[in-house]
């Protein structure tokens, strides 16, 4: 998933800890090879395969990250959306070639990119998509698998426990004696290792943030961060970062990306009609 997974947790032994980080990365890596767009053996990349006959029945897991995919799809307005894989596919490109990709190709791609071209039968756990369709569950598989790590860990007995995955932690119950484990976030006053922190006490809950401080490119004088804006299919050419607090880590990996797309704004009202969100959104100064 592109990322370091990182698990502290509470445990009668090290043993009993080390037996049941193993558990989790287990199944880390095979939640990966379903769920990741780098693979075209990977159960998703088979489902967008050219030719696939749908309707198709998939895992478990794939159904329920495409479900609740479709669901923030919807509440975000479209700000975070699974089928962007095209998009994402030309971002690369542009990235590694260092050129804007020609307007003709990235219409196509702004096309294909509509979350109602998915469609989810749940009493037959299968996926039917528009021909032409990719997708990409890179903003919202990291936060997934964070919660699947907890819920395991939690199965073994240590429920005092938090997941990493990059930008997204998923917390459980608090340490013993305290409230709840302390998070550091990034204020973004400061570039680099001078910028500031500021602590959040969680328990049961999940944080992620999202931003462009160190994943951007620049091409023809123009910064563009690697979060990529659905309406231009380009990278977001104006800076910034939120930190969402949700319920879970699937819900705020997807919605720390989506509040970066909408912008400070029109984010911080979506959050207010969300149950139990809170969005922390810091736009840094541009460096000099």
């Amino acid at each position: 998933m592109a990322t370091t997974f990182r698990i502290s947790c509470y445990a009668e032994s090290q043993p009993q800890a080390e037996a049941a980080a193993e558990v989790c990365f287990k199944r880390i890596a095979e939640l990966n090879h379903s769920f990741t767009d780098y693979d075209p053996t990977s159960e998703l990349m088979r489902l967008c395969a050219p030719g696939t006959s749908y309707p198709v029945q998939v895992s478990p897991p794939l159904f329920e990250v495409l479900q609740r995919a479709v669901t923030l799809a919807q509440q975000t307005a479209g700000a975070f959306d699974p089928t962007c894989g095209h998009l994402s596919q030309l971002w690369r490109r542009t990235k590694r070639q260092g050129k804007l990709p020609p307007q003709t190709r990235l219409q196509s791609a702004i096309t294909a990119t509509d979350w109602h071209r998915i469609q989810l039968d749940p009493t037959t756990r299968s996926v039917t998509l528009q021909t032409g369709t990719l997708l990409d569950l890179g903003g919202i598989a990291k936060g997934y698998a964070a919660d699947e790590c907890l819920r395991l860990l939690k199965q073994q007995g240590l429920s005092q426990a938090v997941v990493q995955a990059g930008g997204d932690t998923a917390v459980g119950d608090a340490p013993p004696g305290k409230p709840g484990w302390e998070i550091k976030l990034r204020t973004f006053n400061r570039a680099g290792d001078a910028d500031e922190l500021t602590t959040v006490v969680l328990a049961n809950r999940a944080v992620s943030t999202s931003g462009d401080l160190y994943q951007f490119i620049e091409i023809e004088g123009t910064r563009y961060s690697h979060i990529l804006s659905l309406k231009t299919g380009l990278g977001l050419t104006t800076r910034i970062a939120c930190s969402v607090i949700a319920p879970d880590c699937t819900t705020s990996d997807a919605l720390a990306t989506a509040m970066c797309v909408m912008g400070k704004a029109k984010g911080s009202a979506l959050a207010q009609t969300l149950p139990d969100i809170e969005v922390r959104f810091a736009e840094p100064e541009p460096e000099e």
